[in-house]
């Protein structure tokens, strides 16, 4: 049910993401630590709507689809606009990249491999990957307005590039996993006449 609560946990970090976006139009150091707080908030239920959804046996298709979408939103617009707006180095533009590009290709391949009832499961790698991605960006986000003495946009940064380089491997990992799905001749049709035609999942 859309209404559920491990449901209404995800759209969550959907309706988050305008409002982060807003904060980089504000000025003040308040609004570097709002978009880290509420950045935060969304990580957290990342968590949670999967941990409610087993607990309580609330696992559905939607929250399926709905889940690994919103957590690519939110990543995607928090570092567009990081980059966009100049509040991380042109170095660190590069794990950026790489994290989104990622992003994109496991996707499409979650949903080629979905169309072949082939599921991919998430490694523990990966989620440290994620974990790890999120603490920099929420980094990333406080920037400047932190503490004089800690080198907050710096240690961003450096956990971007670790992120990056996790991404890499795990992303190979997920290729190499449904690469011989991939190249499988396709199985024709028992209850067709005629050979069917290659298809093209969307």
């Amino acid at each position: 049910m859309l209404t559920s609560l491990p449901n209404l946990l995800t759209l969550s970090r959907i309706a988050v993401i305008p409002v982060v976006i807003a904060t980089f139009y504000l000025s003040g150091d308040y609004a570097h630590w709002l978009a880290c707080v509420l950045f935060s908030a969304a990580g957290v239920t990342d968590y949670l709507d999967g941990h409610f959804a087993r607990a309580w046996k609330q696992q559905s298709e939607l929250g399926r689809f709905l889940d690994p979408i919103a957590d690519k939103l939110l990543v995607a617009a928090t570092l567009f606009m990081l980059a966009a707006t100049q509040r991380i180095s042109a170095s660190a533009v590069f794990p950026a990249l790489v994290i989104l590009i990622r992003e994109i290709l496991v996707s499409g391949l979650r949903e080629y491999l979905a169309g072949l009832r082939v599921g991919v499961p998430v490694s523990r790698l990966a989620k440290w990957k994620t974990t790890i991605q999120m603490v920099a960006i929420g980094f990333l986000l406080v920037g400047d307005a932190g503490p004089e003495i800690i080198p907050v946009s710096l240690i961003g940064e450096f956990l971007l590039w670790i992120a990056a380089l996790l991404t890499i491997i795990t992303g190979y990992d997920y290729i190499r996993a449904g690469a011989p799905h991939m190249s499988a001749a396709p199985t024709p049709s028992p209850h067709r006449a005629e050979p069917a035609k290659p298809s093209r999942v969307l």
